[in-house]
């Protein structure tokens, strides 16, 4: 009997492999960066194969910091940046260009071609999704539209098309010889070209991008007792793993803080910052600039929907600090930065880098710092930093509660930043509801290893999986109604001045 569960999580910064054992317990992982390439202002791309050679890296390294071999592994499920796209030669797996990432901001005229007549709400109907750079329909256009060489064989039906998932799932099981090309429903509901009630892949849609349907992956279930492939035997498991298990990453945290009943929340902070909200098997329009989406399908079961509020700077906006501004030399140094001061001192920082995502949908706005005097300093720049996450996931609240209906009672928190106790806090205070963090930080990788168990019989059902999930701390909000309220109102002031930067 196999005793492990093995998860890919391939990252906006690196890909990691974890391997759990039946309690959700983390027995070894490896990682391993990959470059992050801007050829011009707003641009952001990353070298597929880069990120498969580390796939293969870092596989083989946690296998043998646990002293295990890929035949001690039942499954393997992967979870991915979403939105990522990448086009290649199903020939030889050699990609026309780079991956163009959900970051990136280039798509900005064909999506203002597209929203020109009838909105950028064209296709939110059957899509769930605002017309935006963020996903993945412009960037195939973009692709195919400025690389002839990808156009041409996309038409004579020697390209592919995935989000990062599809790549690796392809590379994993056999790459050019008799890869299986499949995407999840989660990743494809984030093309902007799928039917939500259908999960099908909209023919009206992908003529008025430009799109070849057979460019594009089969669309099948998160967690898919149907295999779509087995890894190769001299790959780097150097055995046969069934690959039947796929979640976008924030889905798959979702799956990994068990939120399976509807009404149920968690919020991912990490490059960037994501809240998703189990609205049931019902997709819940969004009238108040939040996603509809596919929060995970098992086998053949009704697909379960979300709202998502996404968030596009947050870990990212420590990292600039870090990297630009050499004001820490580590990440976590920024909690001991900004503990020495009490307050932001009436500094706001909004890091609209490359424009605000959810819920204002905002392509022409730029980062600001306001409300800046001779009295702050960089512990108030520090602290501003890290409040921005928090204001910013208020945002999304505020906008989720008015669609769902439903009032937020909790919050259960995940990702990189969640160990930053100050940070926990000072989002507990500005939400005014318990922020919960669970044992398991690494919920997303935990919720594609969920995936790939369920499908093997791993696990036998959602209610073990609600066995594993445990508490690590709950941070209490503590403070003031009208100081909370009165930050909050200049945090909107300052979001305000960001509008309108790029003509």
């Amino acid at each position: 009997m196999t005793y492990y569960v093995g998860a890919l999580d391939q990252g906006t910064t690196s890909t990691r492999f974890i391997i759990f054992d039946h309690s959700g317990q983390i027995v070894a992982i490896d990682q391993k960066e990959h470059e992050q390439i801007f050829p011009q202002p707003g641009w952001v791309e990353h070298n597929p194969l880069e990120i498969w050679q580390n796939t293969e890296d870092v596989i083989q390294g946690a296998l043998a910091k646990a002293n295990l071999s890929g035949s001690d592994l039942a499954a393997i499920g992967i979870t991915n940046q979403r939105e990522t796209t990448v086009i290649w030669d199903k020939n030889t797996g050699k990609p026309y260009t780079n991956a163009i990432v959900w970051q990136c901001t280039r798509t900005d005229e064909i999506c203002k071609e597209l929203s020109r007549e009838q909105g950028q709400n064209r296709f939110r109907d059957k899509t769930g999704l605002p017309i935006a750079t963020y996903f993945s329909g412009p960037k195939i256009k973009w692709i195919l539209d400025h690389i002839a060489e990808a156009r041409s064989a996309a038409d004579k039906g020697d390209a592919l098309f995935g989000t990062i998932e599809t790549w690796l799932i392809w590379w994993l099981t056999g790459g050019p010889s008799g890869g299986a090309h499949v995407t999840d429903v989660t990743n494809a509901s984030r093309t902007m070209l799928m039917d939500l009630n259908t999960l099908n892949w909209d023919e009206d849609i992908l003529q008025i991008l430009g799109v070849p349907h057979q460019i594009l992956p089969n669309i099948v279930p998160s967690s898919d007792t149907n295999s779509w492939g087995a890894t190769r035997g001299d790959g780097p498991l150097k055995a046969k793993i069934p690959v039947c298990g796929a979640l976008g990453d924030q889905q798959a945290a979702l799956v990994g803080q068990t939120c399976f009943d509807m009404g149920e929340a968690k919020n991912t902070y990490g490059t960037g910052c994501f809240l998703l909200l189990n609205t049931g098997t019902t997709p819940v329009p969004s009238r108040q600039g939040l996603l509809t989406t596919l929060g995970y399908q098992i086998n053949d079961q009704r697909p379960v929907y979300c709202l998502e509020g996404a968030i596009a700077v947050t870990g990212a906006l420590v990292q600039w600090l870090r990297d630009n501004l050499g004001l820490i030399s580590s990440a976590p140094e920024i909690e001991d930065l900004a503990e020495t001061v009490d307050n932001n001192g009436g500094a706001y920082f909004v890091p609209a880098f490359s424009g605000l995502f959810a819920p204002y949908w905002r392509s022409d706005a730029r980062g600001i710092i306001a409300g800046l005097t001779r009295f702050v300093n960089k512990g108030h720049i520090a602290r501003a930093v890290l409040e921005a996450s928090a204001y910013q996931t208020r945002d999304i609240v505020e906008a989720m509660n008015k669609d769902s209906g439903v009032e937020l009672i909790k919050l259960k928190v995940d990702g990189g930043m969640v160990g930053n106790e100050l940070l926990m806090q000072f989002q507990a205070d500005i939400l005014n509801v318990p922020v919960i963090r669970p044992q398991v930080s690494e919920t997303t990788a935990l919720g594609a290893a969920y995936a790939a168990g369920l499908a093997v019989g791993f696990w036998s059902g959602i209610e073990g999986l609600r066995k594993n999930w445990a508490e690590d701390k709950t941070f209490h909000p503590a403070m003031d109604s009208t100081v909370r309220e009165k930050y909050y109102k200049e945090w909107k002031k300052a979001v305000d001045r960001t509008f309108n930067w790029v003509e």
